[in-house]
């Protein structure tokens, strides 16, 4: 047995020993996640490791695209084979092994069942012999195609000291494929001064089961913004974990949730351990038919942690039925010299917004459209921060097809 398979396998035997998500479990208990035989599959061992490192996307299921007119050179990119050793020891080089937690029961079955994984480099690549310029920017789109029913792929960005770089990742599959489940893990480095805006676009079909886990590390007077749009299916995870360990780190999410008859959780936690660090959580979740959305904030701010400041604003809005949603905003603050808020709200779409998209001539479904969309648009703005951002990943076009699916979604729900 080589390496690879012997972590795999401990993994497994590290999983059998602590047990699944407890049905106690505080985090989970609004919306508990399918058991632990769903994200190991039958069993069977790794299979055996193919004999080169991939060079390009092919087989892969991610497909890279630069942006813009950044160099070349500033993007190193790794398509590796997790049960080689040596590929899967460059693809885990410097992230943590998985505690004993609840979420990371989902850590320990990536683990075990990853078999690719892909690692990106943002200022540093092979081709440009003296690394980026302070300040400089690149843009590129990232998208992932489910390749087995059973995945468990892997993504690592390290973006390096004083680089800017703006990331659109989607998550799609092909009608034609069965029902899919996905346990994705995300690895985010950002060093000093360095900043990444991030959109993420998760439409998985709606009998399939995702869990997505972002870690962001944040170095001092490194910026995290993050954007998400994603839509519900039979259950569907979505976490993100923050790490402002050092000095005038910033991290802000912004989500837009949409759960028509089916399951979707947002998770996002926060630690503050740096001076000076600042957070902004939000999140709206819309919700049809019986469908179940949860969003948990909990931000941390350590001892020692002067001047951080942290903000959370949750909010849902039921558009039609009897769906269950569950906001729950948590704040533990161990330090005196801090800022902090937090609320959750939930009502319907306004009232004389709509009346007055009526009067325009708008027809009751296109009104509820616009009004949607306005909301949400608002707020990924305010995630992202920055309009031109919005323009160069076609942020608007992914919210109104997003928004569209939903509204089609819930009317035959309305139908049945």
């Amino acid at each position: 047995m080589n390496q690879a398979r012997a972590e795999g396998l401990t993994a497994r035997e590290r999983l059998a020993s602590i047990g699944w998500i407890p049905g106690r479990s505080e985090y989970f208990r609004h919306l508990p996640p399918p058991g632990m035989e769903v994200w190991l599959g039958d069993g069977n061992e790794m299979p055996a490791a193919e004999p080169v490192v991939h060079e390009s996307s092919a087989g892969a299921g991610w497909a890279l695209e630069l942006l813009g007119t950044a160099r070349q050179g500033l993007v190193e990119a790794q398509w590796l084979d997790a049960a080689d050793a040596t590929q899967r020891s460059r693809l885990f080089a410097g992230i943590a092994a998985p505690g004993d937690s609840d979420a990371d029961r989902f850590a320990w079955a990536h683990q075990a069942m990853c078999r690719r994984g892909l690692r990106l480099r943002i200022g540093g690549g092979a081709k440009a012999s003296a690394g980026g310029e302070p300040g400089e920017t690149v843009s590129l789109v990232l998208r992932r195609q489910a390749q087995a029913a059973l995945e468990a792929p892997t993504l690592v960005i390290d973006v390096l000291p004083g680089m800017h770089c703006v990331l659109l990742e989607t998550h799609e599959r092909g009608a034609s494929m069965e029902a899919v489940v996905q346990n994705l893990d995300v690895h985010i480095t950002l060093g000093a001064g360095a900043s990444l805006q991030h959109l993420r676009v998760a439409t998985p079909g709606r009998d399939d089961r995702i869990a997505h886990r972002v870690h962001a590390r944040l170095g001092r007077g490194a910026r995290y913004d993050q954007a998400l749009i994603a839509c519900g299916s039979n259950y569907h995870l979505q976490r993100t974990e923050l790490d402002l360990h050092a000095a005038q780190g910033s991290a802000r999410t912004g989500a837009a949730l949409f759960a028509a008859g089916t399951a979707l959780e947002q998770q996002v936690e926060v630690l503050h351990r740096g001076a000076d660090t600042t957070s902004d959580v939000e999140a709206l979740v819309l919700a049809s038919g019986k469908a179940r959305g949860v969003v948990n904030a909990y931000s941390r701010i350590a001892a020692g942690a002067d001047e951080a400041s942290i903000r959370q604003r949750l909010s849902g809005i039921p558009t039609d039925g009897q769906p269950r949603l569950v906001l729950r905003p948590h704040l533990e603050i161990n330090h005196d010299k801090v800022q902090a808020v937090h609320g959750a709200t939930w009502g319907a779409l306004p009232e004389d917004a709509l009346f007055y998209a009526r009067q325009r001539g708008l027809n009751e479904s296109s009104a509820r459209a616009l009004i949607i969309e306005g909301l949400l648009t608002a707020l990924l703005e305010r995630s992202l921060s920055d309009p031109a951002v919005l323009e160069t990943l076609g942020v608007h076009a992914l919210l109104g097809n997003a928004v569209a699916r939903y509204l089609a979604a819930g009317k035959g729900l309305s139908h049945e």
